[in-house]
C-alpha cells in the first residue's frame, strides 16, 4: 500500500497575509487609493469585486483591527518588497565578532606584547576582545596574578578599547571583555 509523499517545509509554507477569498470577515476597511477620501468600509464581497476590476488583489494588512483593513494591491509585488526589507534590516544589522585571548598567570613580557598586537589588529577590525587568564591545577593561588596582567593588558589596550567588564573570576578563569573605542568624527 503506498501512502502519501512527506510534506515538506517547502510544500507547507504559509502565507503571511491573507488575500482575496481567505479573507474570514463580513466587511472589511478598505485603505488606499481605489476608494474615495482614502479609506472607506466596504463588504468583503463589494471589496474582493473592487480588487478584480483593478487586476489587482485584497491583501488583509492589519486582521486585529475590527473591522479588518485590506488594501488592494498586487500581492507579489508587495511580498518581493516586504522580503526586500527584512534582506535590508538583517544586513544593516551589526555583526559583532569576539576574539578570545588566553593568558596563563605567569605569561612573560614577550608573549604579553605578541597577544597585545593581536588584540590591537582585532580591534581595529572592529571585533571585541575577551581576554581571559587560565589557572590550572594550583595556580589558582596566584589569582591576584591574573587580575594585575589583565588591568595591565586593558591599560595598554585604552587608546583602542574600553573595557565592558572589568576583570572576574568563574571557575578556573578570569575574564575581561573589551569593546572597539567608537571612531572620532
Amino acid at each position: 500500500m503506498k501512502g502519501k509523499p512527506p510534506v515538506t517545509n517547502r510544500q507547507r509554507q504559509e502565507e503571511p497575509y491573507k488575500i482575496n477569498d481567505r479573507i474570514r470577515a463580513r466587511e472589511v476597511r478598505v485603505v488606499g487609493d481605489f476608494v474615495e477620501g482614502g479609506n472607506a468600509v466596504l463588504p468583503l464581497a463589494q471589496a474582493i469585486k473592487l480588487a478584480e476590476d483593478n487586476e489587482l488583489d485584497l491583501v488583509e494588512i492589519s486582521p486585529n483591527a475590527v473591522p479588518p483593513v485590506c488594501k488592494i494591491i498586487d500581492y507579489a509585488k508587495f511580498k518581493y518588497e516586504q522580503k526586500k526589507k527584512q534582506k535590508e534590516i538583517k544586513a544593516n544589522a551589526a555583526k559583532t565578532v569576539l576574539k578570545e585571548i588566553r593568558f596563563g598567570p605567569n605569561t612573560d613580557d614577550h608573549d604579553f606584547n605578541f597577544k597585545l598586537k593581536h588584540a590591537i589588529n582585532f580591534l581595529k577590525e572592529g571585533a571585541k576582545v575577551k581576554a581571559y587568564v587560565h589557572f590550572v591545577g594550583r595556580s589558582i593561588v596566584f589569582k591576584e596574578r591574573g587580575e594585575m596582567l589583565l588591568l595591565k593588558f586593558a591599560q595598554e589596550l585604552e587608546d583602542y578599547a574600553q573595557v565592558e567588564q572589568l576583570p572576574k573570576l568563574e571557575g578556573k578563569r578570569m575574564f575581561l571583555f573589551l569593546a572597539p573605542r567608537p571612531a572620532k568624527k
